[in-house]
């Protein structure tokens, strides 16, 4: 059980082709913003030790999103950059390479999905008291449906640090039974993400 005392590190996933989209999705305009940064501001503000970015496809412009982002907010020094050199291999590869550059003292680690730029802030707090209470894993629900970010604590790293394919933690997360705390969201931010240019208008219209 993590104390309080224990840090949390988070992950941003931001290694994708947006294959979809057409490319360039997480540079692409979002309310005025790179994309990126909706998942950057949720990032920091778990008050994680470290905000590991994971780039991939786009890599340059996805580095310069974030490290202009960290750097407006006063928060560089907390900003980490990996990049997954196997990133075509699926998420799994891209979340293996993230966890692999955390701290071998790190509590636990927020998962976070760099396409996702309406994540309500309210719900980190109570993620991290829940892991911290002695859950394995925190995600939160809207109306039923698990969302995003997921905190896994850290007995699940060694299995996030061994993922392979696209499939990214869905498997493990399955497999937790009632030792994964669902956490009620105050909106579908949780839920929403971008995958085609089309998703960016219908995604500022909800959030306004």
């Amino acid at each position: 059980m993590a104390t309080e005392a224990d840090p949390f590190e988070a992950i941003v996933l931001a290694a994708g082709s947006a294959r979809r989209f057409g490319g360039g999705k997480l540079t692409a305009a979002f309310a005025g913003r790179p994309l990126i940064e909706g998942a950057l501001a949720a990032a920091f503000a778990t008050q994680a030790r470290s905000v590991v970015v994971v780039t991939g496809a786009d890599a340059a412009s996805v580095a310069e999103a974030a490290r202009a982002f960290a750097g407006r907010t006063g928060r560089s020094d907390r900003l980490r950059l990996v990049h997954a050199e196997d990133h075509a291999e699926g998420m799994g590869a891209s979340l293996r390479r993230g966890v692999r550059a955390l701290p071998a003292d790190a509590a636990g680690v927020f998962v976070l999905l760099g396409d996702m730029p309406r994540l309500p802030h309210a719900v980190l707090d109570d993620l991290a008291r829940t892991v911290r209470a002695g859950a394995s894993a925190a995600a939160p629900v809207f109306r039923g449906e698990r969302g995003h970010p997921v905190l896994f604590g850290a007995g699940l790293l060694p299995q996030l640090a061994a993922l392979s394919g696209d499939e990214g933690a869905r498997s493990i997360l399955r497999g937790l039974g009632d030792r994964l705390a669902l956490i009620e969201a105050p909106d579908d931010g949780v839920l929403f993400d971008v995958d085609t240019p089309g998703d960016l208008d219908a995604g500022q219209a909800s959030a306004s």
